[in-house]
């Protein structure tokens, strides 16, 4: 693999040299090479990017001009949207992504700029009278330096839905990227700092193998709200660890998603579809279908259709338009997925391998489908995060919704059925934040998306991922009465 790239910190408007600082490798996913080094940042670097936001907030115009704002997000689109082809390349290169995907996720994300660009000049506040002379101002307030940590299997979008909002509101940002993503967040900052109207401090970032400048993020109590996606494990610790400083959290967390599927619906047709919805990412989404809920019914020949459908699809590297599954993110993950599929051998139904045929270095691993009843098994309850679908059976409707419901995680679910009465009393049912009818994984930067229980709190995209980054302040003014006309 042709490729050497280096990763950087964006401090106050400045990218900081490396030289001499102690580095981590970037390996990819798709053959196990060396692609690139990245300065390790931790609690000094994560200090100095506090300082710079903190600092950009009161002493600039940021906070206060939505029209720059505006200006500056719409900027930020267009570069984004002219470097997309070495983004997507880049982006499939160091996480693995198909390189198709890797494009639709870097349009989203310029998608996503421009929608927030059109609200930083719609925030509005309210007046009233509260008796005769007497007015409340209600007036929306940037929330201060937001935070944002970011995990890697989607990195740019994973970071726009909340960078957007944070910047539309008028918020300065500090960024921390998943270091397996570091390469392509250094490149992606470069065009959204390539915009000569963004004041120095606004946007700053630092990369980092360890912890200790993300749990400076944390615990600092110059940093007002705090952005997480990531895992169900590390969201609690972070809340732990915020308590301190009782600063606002947004978390969207893990991510158990299941279909159910009544009888009305062809086996055939839909079996392609949810082995599609299950394998995004090679099942790395955390809104990746992971349950299939059949009708009793149905199971025999959806099982059978869905084994099908798995099996047939590519596994292959990123960058061949011909793959439909490319690899995981590390042979660590890897072998972890190995581990729980082999502890359910005697309920597997399709059991996937590593193809011989692909780069030996390469983190692939062909998909697998089991069928696992027991609600108390790891394979219903734990995020797998790789190529595996359960598939389940019910009898009746309220089956289906507490079979459904029967895990902590409460992120995405779909229905599937022709009967609009039905797959609308379902949704209405199901402890998810997104339920989609008769699909998977659609999601726009218009709609809210986040979670109940095990799966987070707060919301993203849409007017509420704006809500997640303002704060209403009251101004009482007493004007004097109007006088009275006879």
């Amino acid at each position: 693999m042709t490729i050497s790239v280096v990763g950087a910190h964006w401090i106050d408007g400045e990218w900081i040299p490396s030289a001499g600082a102690t580095k981590f490798q970037a390996v990819s996913p798709v053959d196990g090479a060396v692609i690139g080094s990245v300065p390790e940042g931790g609690q000094a670097a994560a200090e100095a990017a506090i300082a710079a936001a903190r600092r950009a907030f009161f002493q600039s115009q940021w906070a206060s001009s939505p029209r720059l704002r505006a200006d500056v997000l719409l900027a930020q689109a267009a570069s984004l949207e002219s470097r997309s082809d070495d983004l997507s390349r880049l982006l499939s290169i160091e996480t693995g992504k198909l390189i198709g995907v890797a494009r639709m996720e870097i349009a989203a994300a310029a998608s996503e700029l421009r929608y927030y660009a059109g609200l930083a000049r719609a925030v509005a506040g309210r007046m009233f009278e509260i008796e005769p002379g007497v007015y409340s101002h209600l007036v929306r307030e940037p929330a201060g330096v937001a935070a944002i940590i970011t995990p890697w299997n989607a990195p740019a979008i994973l970071l726009v839905r909340s960078l957007g909002p944070a910047l539309a509101a008028g918020c300065t940002v500090v960024m921390k990227p998943a270091p397996q993503s570091s390469l392509f967040h250094t490149a992606f900052l470069r065009c959204l700092a390539d915009v000569r109207a963004l004041p120095a401090g606004v946007l700053n970032s630092f990369c980092e193998a360890g912890s200790a400048g993300g749990e400076l993020l944390v615990e600092s109590p110059d940093v007002d709200v705090l952005s997480f996606t990531g895992s169900a494990a590390i969201g609690r610790r972070i809340m732990a660890a915020a308590s301190g400083t009782l600063k606002r959290l947004n978390l969207e967390l893990g991510g158990k998603a299941p279909a159910i599927v009544f009888e009305d619906w062809d086996v055939d047709t839909i079996a392609p579809q949810l082995a599609a919805a299950g394998l995004i990412l090679s099942g790395q989404q955390c809104t990746a279908l992971s349950r299939v809920l059949v009708h009793e019914s149905r199971y025999d020949a959806l099982a059978k259709a869905l084994a099908a459908a798995l099996a047939a699809m590519r596994v292959g590297r990123g960058d061949d338009e011909r793959s439909e599954i490319g690899p995981l993110i590390d042979n660590r993950s890897r072998e972890r997925v190995q581990r729980l599929v082999e502890a359910h051998a005697d309920k597997v139904l399709l059991k996937g391998g590593v193809p011989k045929s692909l780069p030996s270095g390469g983190a692939y691993l062909s998909p697998s489908l089991l069928a696992v009843d027991d609600l108390a098994s790891p394979i219903v309850q734990e995020e797998i995060f790789g190529p595996v679908l359960n598939i389940e059976r019910f009898a009746t409707e309220a089956e289906a919704v507490a079979r459904a419901n029967a895990t902590r995680y409460g992120l995405a679910a779909s229905v599937w059925t022709h009967d609009l009465d039905r797959a609308y009393r379902v949704s209405r049912a199901l402890r998810s934040g997104t339920v989609w009818l008769n699909d998977h994984n659609k999601l726009f930067p218009e709609a809210e998306t986040g979670g109940h229980r095990d799966s987070g709190f707060g919301r993203l995209h849409g007017m509420d991922g704006l809500n997640e980054f303002l704060s209403t302040k009251h101004i009482y003014h007493r004007f004097g009465r109007v006088r009275e006309f006879a």
